[in-house]
C-alpha cells in the first residue's frame, strides 16, 4: 500500500482534484446555460415574466425565483412593488396543483417523502396554528423545504382560502425584503442571503420569529377595542 508522500499517491490526488474540478466547471456550464435559457423565454414575457418563474418555481421543479426576482427588481425599481406582488401570485397559484395532489392522496403522500418524527411535528404545528406554519415556511429561502409545508396543508385539511393567504401573505415578506436588500447591495445579495440561511438557520428562525411577534403585538395594541 502507497503511503501518503509517495508520487504515486501525490500523483493520484492531483487527478481527483482535476477531475473534482472539471465535475464543478461542467456543473456550472449547465447552470449557467439554463439560466440564459430562462431569461431568453422570459424576454418574451416582459414584465410578467416574474410571475411565470415564481408559479414554475411552485407547480414545477425548483427554479432560481429568488435571482430572478432581484435581477427585475434591480434593472427597474418603479415597479418593485408591482414584480413582489407578481411573484407572490404566482408563487401562490403555482402551489394549487401539490395542493389538490396532497388532498386527494391523504396522509400517505405526505408520510413517503418524510420521516414519521417530522410528519407528526409538521402535525403539530398545523394543529396549533395552521396560518403561521404554512406562512413561516412561505417566508424562508431556499433550502426550506417548502413544498413539504403545502403538503402538510392540503392531508390536514387546512382551509384552502387560509391556505392561498398564508402563502401570499409569506411570499409577499419575502420578496418584499429581498427586493429592499436589492435595491441596497444590488442582485448578488441572493447568494449572500442563501449562505446565510444555510449556515445560521436557527438564528435566521429565530430573527423570523421575533420579527412576526413584534408585528403581531403591535396589531393587538393599535386593534380597535370594543366598548364596554
Amino acid at each position: 500500500m502507497e503511503s501518503r508522500g509517495s508520487p504515486g499517491f501525490l500523483t493520484a490526488q492531483r487527478t481527483l482534484v482535476r477531475n473534482d474540478n472539471l465535475f464543478l466547471k461542467t456543473i456550472g456550464h449547465i447552470l449557467a446555460r439554463y439560466t440564459a435559457w430562462i431569461w431568453m423565454l422570459l424576454q418574451h414575457l416582459g414584465i410578467w415574466g416574474v410571475f411565470a418563474i415564481a408559479f414554475a418555481d411552485s407547480a414545477l421543479l425548483g427554479m432560481p425565483v429568488d435571482l430572478f426576482v432581484a435581477t427585475y427588481v434591480h434593472q427597474d425599481h418603479r415597479r418593485l412593488l408591482f414584480y413582489v406582488v407578481m411573484a407572490s401570485l404566482g408563487s401562490m397559484i403555482g402551489s394549487i396543483p401539490l395542493y389538490i395532489i396532497g388532498y386527494a392522496g391523504g396522509e400517505k403522500v405526505l408520510r413517503k417523502r418524510i420521516s414519521e418524527e417530522r410528519f407528526l411535528r409538521i402535525h403539530r404545528s398545523f394543529e396549533k396554528h395552521e396560518f403561521w406554519a404554512l406562512m413561516f415556511p412561505a417566508m424562508l429561502p431556499p433550502p426550506m423545504p417548502f413544498k413539504i409545508f403545502v403538503l402538510g396543508a392540503a392531508v390536514f385539511e387546512m382551509r384552502f382560502r387560509d391556505f392561498l393567504a398564508a402563502i401570499f401573505a409569506g411570499r409577499f415578506v419575502r420578496f418584499l425584503a429581498l427586493s429592499l436588500l436589492t435595491m441596497w447591495f444590488g442582485p448578488q445579495i441572493v447568494g449572500l442571503v442563501g449562505t446565510v440561511f444555510r449556515q445560521h438557520i436557527y438564528w435566521v428562525l429565530a430573527v423570523v420569529a421575533l420579527g412576526v411577534l413584534i408585528w403581531v403585538l403591535w396589531w393587538w395594541r393599535r386593534r380597535p377595542r370594543g366598548v364596554s
